[in-house]
């Protein structure tokens, strides 16, 4: 079955939260953090929250926002987290994820969407961003 990518809903926190552990790599995630975060993200205009369901699990998400900048002359969207099941990865699945990002990103008026990352150069140059400093780039 396909996954779903959709917003992420209030009723999504508790099972998001296996995936958010699962992509924390450097901090210790902290459960009322997680909670309080989740629920400003859910209500910040300048935030995105996507998750992809498959047969009523979640299976792999994105999280970005928007920002006004003056390097770029305009509004950057930044993607902070994305993370995608195991056995969802090289199905697609990442690739879609960022293009709804990005779709939402041109909503909002920018003209580059970027990231950082030490984990998946590999991914991201295959779907056409490209390495400027020691982020990704792609102008939309």
């Amino acid at each position: 079955m396909v996954p779903e990518i959709r917003e992420a809903t209030p009723d999504d926190m508790a099972r998001l939260l296996p995936l958010v552990q699962d992509f924390v790599a450097s901090f210790e995630l902290e459960p009322e953090a997680y909670r309080s975060t989740f629920q400003r993200l859910l209500q910040n205009e300048s935030a995105l929250l996507l998750v992809a369901e498959s047969e009523g699990r979640l299976v792999a998400y994105i999280l970005g926002f928007v920002h006004d900048t003056f390097y770029a002359n305009g509004p950057v969207g930044w993607v902070e987290e994305i993370m995608v099941q195991s056995e969802y990865r090289r199905t697609g699945l990442g690739g879609h994820l960022m293009e709804s990002f990005e779709l939402w990103c041109k909503s909002k008026g920018a003209v580059l969407s970027a990231l950082a990352t030490r984990r998946a150069s590999n991914f991201y140059e295959a779907i056409g961003y490209a390495e400027s400093a020691t982020y990704y780039r792609r102008l939309l």
